[in-house]
């Protein structure tokens, strides 16, 4: 039951980083513009992000093993589709369903592992294993994505998940018995929407921006319906029962600083990752499994350190894994801030090191320092909003860090002129690396972490409390 639960986690996770190395060859065999390239990962992380929550709430109501099939079924089916996508506006769409289907995937695999191991000591032993396979995806997918995209074009990268898919289909209604939740809670159909339109929307912002003109009709039209989307999402959410997105939540100092690293170091890593991957094989002219094997030692510094995270967090707490994340991802992009065509190998390595230490140092303690703030009762749902904070991150860092760098770039020589463009990109990846210090040392005190037990959400939202004692004067109890 864990090897098909964690099979999940791997072919999602590799869906990740084995694009990225082929979003080059890609970019070239679709025509596509630098920005049409960003969408194919951005459309796909905002709409998992997005919808993560929800899909926890749908596998608590019609249940778990029934969810995770058509979430595999529906990754499977559209990863097909992608690699038969005419256009990158077709690539773009199927994305979405793939994003969808992988949305139903990781989030219900965990809840089937917790289900299965109600042992504390077995459960945790499981979720190492989990932890460990994520680092596995990060390993494969480069290596992976740059031998099938040299030998058999990118394309390849999606038909690869076809089998895998099937198999964990089939697998998954042989093994995996079906539960569902004791208590179901309500599907927040409002929420939803304004969640995804205020992401989406903002996000075409930073994106376009820089190409249509921050004072452009369009922008100044989008920045609107951010802002009216997210007015509006707080006062929705203030005021339903079950809410997608609680605001009571967010006066936990903890949880809080756990949110904005999650955003901040994720997105800091991703934005690395997409103008890395664009250096090598376009100024640099290496093979996209040249590429990939030169991106091997930051796979490998996260299989090393992710562990050794865990082990941190359980010795000192938070603090001190996150500010050695925040500071290597610094360090490893400040060393790229003069960046040019023939950059030394051994700068690239060095950089490649500190990288994969700040992303292996990253994830362990985002989730306890995001749950740290807040009761046991609330813990799961803190939990997921993390995970939902990593995949949001992650397409606003690739968002940013390419309306940053895409208008420097000089379509007429991109080759020579993509390396100066990288350079304000890798600063803003230093300042996110700055601000996950920052923020681990603020929101990691003892006075941060008293939210815990005497904070806001100790005895629930106060809008909550209210609605409990007006319900007996109403019903004459």
């Amino acid at each position: 039951m864990l090897a098909i639960c964690c099979l999940s986690l791997l072919i999602v996770g590799i869906d990740n980083t084995i694009l990225t190395i082929g979003l080059p060859r890609l970019q070239q065999d679709l025509h596509a513009s630098f920005s049409s390239a960003q969408w194919t990962v951005n459309a796909y992380q905002l709409v998992l992000g997005a919808f993560l929550l929800t899909a926890g709430a749908t596998a608590d109501r019609w249940g778990r093993r029934l969810t995770l099939q058509v979430g595999l079924g529906l990754f499977t089916f559209a990863s097909a589709l992608c690699a038969a996508a005419p256009t990158i506006g077709w690539l773009i769409g199927f994305r979405v369903v793939q994003a969808l289907g992988a949305s139903m995937m990781n989030p219900v695999a965990m809840a089937i592992v917790t289900q299965a191991y109600p042992d504390p000591r077995r459960r945790a032993h499981a979720f190492g294993v989990w932890s460990g396979v994520y680092g596995l995806s990060m390993a494969i997918g480069p290596v992976l994505g740059g031998v099938l995209v040299q030998h058999a074009g990118w394309r390849s990268i999606f038909w690869v998940n076809v089998p895998i898919g099937i198999a964990a289909i089939v697998l998954c209604a042989w093994v995996i018995p079906e539960s569902k939740a004791a208590t179901r809670r309500r599907f927040d159909k409002t929420g939803q929407v304004l969640v995804v339109s205020t992401l989406t929307a903002l996000t075409y912002v930073i994106i376009e921006g820089g190409a249509l003109g921050w004072t452009s009709r369009p922008i100044l039209m989008l920045s609107l319906v951010t802002i009216a989307c997210t007015a509006a999402l707080v006062r929705w959410e203030s005021r339903v029962p079950e809410p997608v997105l609680d605001p009571a939540f967010f006066r936990s100092a903890p949880f809080v600083g756990g949110i904005l690293i999650a955003l901040i170091g994720m997105g800091g890593a991703a934005g690395y990752l997409w103008v890395m991957t664009f250096y090598l094989q376009t100024s640099r002219s290496l093979s996209p499994a040249a590429a990939g094997v030169m991106m091997l030692p930051i796979a490998l510094m996260v299989l090393v350190t992710a562990p050794l995270s865990g082990r941190l967090v359980a010795r000192h707490g938070p603090r001190v894994p996150l500010v050695i994340s925040g500071l290597a991802i610094a360090v490893a992009a400040l060393l790229l801030s003069r960046l040019h065509q023939h950059t030394a190998p051994v700068v690239l390595l060095a950089s490649f090191v500190l990288l994969g230490l700040g992303f292996g140092m990253l994830n362990a303690p985002i989730t306890n320092v995001t749950v740290a703030g807040m009761p046991r009762s609330q813990a799961g749902v803190a939990s997921a909003l993390a995970s939902t904070g990593r995949q949001v991150g992650q397409a606003f860092g690739v968002a940013v860090v390419g309306a940053v760098v895409i208008p420097r770039i000089d379509l007429d020589s991109v080759a020579t002129s993509l390396a100066t463009a990288t350079r304000p990109g890798w600063w803003v990846v230093t300042a996110a690396g700055v601000v996950v210090a920052a923020v681990a040392i603020a929101t990691t005190t003892r006075r941060a972490g008293g939210a815990r037990s005497s904070g806001p959400l100790a005895s629930g939202p106060r809008r909550c409390r209210r609605r409990r004692l007006r319900g007996p004067r109403h019903t004459g109890a």
